[in-house]
């Protein structure tokens, strides 16, 4: 049915093309209006007024808009709570329907169903589309028709029911509704100040993306296989913010891969689309463990050994390394943040939710469905989870996928001068090297806070409570 006005709820999905909720307005309605909420239940819950991600949404926001003014409309950008602000703007452009893509969250979920119900009350329907992943809600089932729970078999039937049009452009051509528009508010308007953006080459917005995606899939993609394990050397896509905040599109990169045969990175994606499920279908996990009987751990409290690990100052060169990375950037490679979460989880004993807490602060491709998958991952508590008797060697880790310790000196710089024979171990130096190198261990660079192989023989004592209810 033709509808008159309508109103496009951009939330994580920042671009004009291949937007499914633009595309279905554009379609369906005579006029479309498009908006974004700062949404202040969000932004108050913060904890700080100097948050990255605020910066690349409020610097992606301004591309948009311009994007959207070349259509003939432009965003209208409100500050508020968002359960208040799109009501009040649809009853104020008076809009027939509100067009928006769908968010997996708990807490976005319940904000929806909130901001349908009042909508409802006046007459505006309430469209969500999927648009962040290739499949959701019940597309992909076991043959008992219940959610999976292991990735493989997920993988595996996600690949079977593929067809191109589930990677097909969504078409976004068409006048939008033209008014006239504030534009995009400074940071300073909503409470936030400016970041290191700019200082640190992260490029916002869609062209940040296309930018980052071209360099990418114009060779690297095909060898991401062999080179995504090594973090001193280019081999990932980098794209996780622009994914999170959809300045780019997962069905341009799923395209692109299958057109690659580029199996391992199409399967990160699959992974991706695996934790939105899981998020979607099995709620609890937001603050408790998959499998039920791991909550029952007891972790260690170790406060020191905590804000040892978020200040990369463990005396484990590339535990520090990547947790400096982090602290310095916002970002960390992969390979790295499972490094980091077995260390946390199975060399300190503490509670992966600690972890998840500190990575949800500072991570500025933060993904709930992500984080939260990765960390019980991690500690084992989670779906398809590595075996609880499965720890990292922080040793031998670094050994490998460092093996020259190019990322150790890039952000551990007081280890520049250790040989490569102990720049992974440098406490094995004898005291005249470490003082010949002025790298004097527990002066200048931490010992070691735990012995690894004495927290190995705790984290199997401490998991053994599961066991025993397994």
């Amino acid at each position: 049915m033709n509808k008159e006005k309508a109103l496009v709820w951009f939330r994580r999905d920042l671009r004009d093309h291949d937007h499914a909720a633009l595309s279905a307005a554009l379609a369906e309605a005579q006029q479309v209006y498009c908006a974004f909420v700062f949404d202040s239940n969000i932004l108050d819950a913060l904890p700080t007024r100097h948050d990255r991600r605020v910066h690349f949404i409020r610097e992606s926001l301004i591309e948009l808009d311009m994007a959207l003014r070349a259509k003939g409309g432009g965003l209208i950008v409100r500050h508020g709570r968002a359960v208040d602000e799109i009501p009040a703007l649809a009853s104020q452009l008076g809009v027939s329907a509100i067009f928006t893509n769908r968010d997996y969250e708990p807490s976005a979920k319940r904000r929806d169903a909130l901001v349908a119900e009042q909508l409802q009350a006046d007459g505006i329907a309430f469209h969500g589309f999927k648009d962040q992943a290739i499949f959701d809600g019940d597309e992909v089932l076991t043959q008992a028709g219940k959610a999976f729970s292991v990735f493989t078999p997920y993988k595996n039937a996600w690949l079977k029911r593929l067809t191109a049009a589930d990677c097909a452009t969504w078409p976004c051509t068409g006048q939008l509704a033209g008014q006239e528009l504030a534009g995009v508010p400074r940071l300073d308007e909503i409470g936030f100040t400016p970041t290191d953006l700019v200082q640190l080459g992260i490029q916002p917005g869609m062209s940040g993306a296309e930018a980052l995606w071209d360099d990418f899939a114009g060779g690297r993609i095909v060898r991401y296989g062999s080179l995504r394990d090594f973090p001193a050397v280019k081999g990932v896509s980098y794209l996780s913010v622009h994914l999170r905040f959809g300045t780019i599109s997962i069905r341009q990169l799923v395209r692109k891969a299958l057109e690659q045969k580029a199996d391992t990175w199409l399967s990160e994606l699959i992974w991706r689309d695996f934790y939105f499920m899981i998020l979607d279908h099995f709620p609890h996990v937001v603050g408790h463990a998959f499998k039920p009987e791991y909550d029952a751990i007891q972790w260690a409290n170790r406060p020191e050994a905590f804000a040892a690990w978020c200040e990369g100052r463990t005396g484990y060169p590339l535990v520090d390394a990547a947790m400096r990375q982090l602290n310095h950037s916002g970002w960390m490679h992969n390979r790295l943040r499972m490094v980091v979460a077995s260390f946390l989880t199975k060399d300190l004993g503490l509670d992966w939710r600690l972890g998840e807490q500190y990575f949800a602060e500072q991570l500025n491709d933060f993904d709930l469905s992500a984080n939260n998958g990765g960390w019980q991952w991690a500690s084992s508590s989670g779906c398809d989870a590595q075996p609880y008797f499965r720890i990292f060697n922080p040793i031998t880790q670094s050994e490998k996928f460092d093996a020259e310790g190019k990322f150790i000196r890039r952000y551990v710089p007081e280890l520049a001068k250790v040989p490569d024979k102990y720049i992974h171990a440098p406490w094995k130096m004898g005291r005249i090297e470490q003082e010949a190198l002025g790298v004097v261990i527990g002066r200048d660079y931490p010992a070691p806070i735990i012995d690894h192989a004495t927290a190995r023989d705790e984290t199997l004592a401490r998991y053994a409570v599961v066991k025993k209810q397994a």
